[in-house]
């Protein structure tokens, strides 16, 4: 990435881990990386294109680091690990009118952690793709909203504490359920 680009992205982020989203402005950013605002402009048309910048990298980064976890806990601990290290940002974002574009991040960062985490879980067995998405999509939806009412409730608990006692009752259900309904599919020689 161009180094312009980058530090616009991270002056982006400074000021939003020190104040609210809506009070951020292009003039703003310019003063924090000590560039013109016309060469802003050369790179985002606004500030909502700079968020929406900044999720995308995000999201492409997970996808390429984190393609095999070895539990759903483990995506989810993964998927929110730039929102730990980004904590007030995020929150600023949350509260904000922008809080969809911090919803599609986090959608897209766990499907694609749970995707490949319930093919993983598959292997070996013999489930139908549309199973397949339909569990990802499940186990997508559940960690969404978790992760949605942790930011609602102030991201006062770890990540990892958050979701240790779910994990610890749903361990192995992926893997157990696809056994069950595979052997309650019909043999295709009948």
């Amino acid at each position: 990435m161009q180094y312009t680009k980058r530090a616009i992205m991270e002056g982006f982020l400074k000021l939003l881990n020190e104040r609210p989203f809506d009070k951020i402005s292009v003039v703003d950013i310019a003063e924090t990386c000590k560039i013109n605002r016309n060469t802003f402009y050369y790179y985002y048309q606004d500030v909502y294109a700079l968020a929406d910048d900044v999720f995308r990298l995000e999201t492409q980064r997970f996808m390429e680091e984190n393609s095999s976890c070895k539990s759903w806990a483990e995506v989810f601990v993964k998927a929110t690990a730039f929102t730990e290290a980004n904590r007030h940002a995020v929150y600023h974002i949350y509260n904000s009118i922008n809080r969809d574009r911090l919803e599609k991040y986090l959608y897209d960062v766990i499907d694609a952690g749970m995707t490949s985490f319930v093919r993983a879980e598959a292997e070996g067995l013999h489930v139908p793709e549309k199973d397949i998405i339909t569990m990802a999509s499940f186990y997508t939806a559940a960690l969404l909203g978790l992760t949605v009412k942790w930011l609602g409730d102030g991201m006062k608990q770890d990540a990892e504490n958050y979701i240790a006692d779910i994990a610890r009752l749903l361990e192995g259900s992926i893997r157990f359920a696809f056994s069950h309904s595979t052997s309650a599919l019909p043999d295709k020689n009948d």
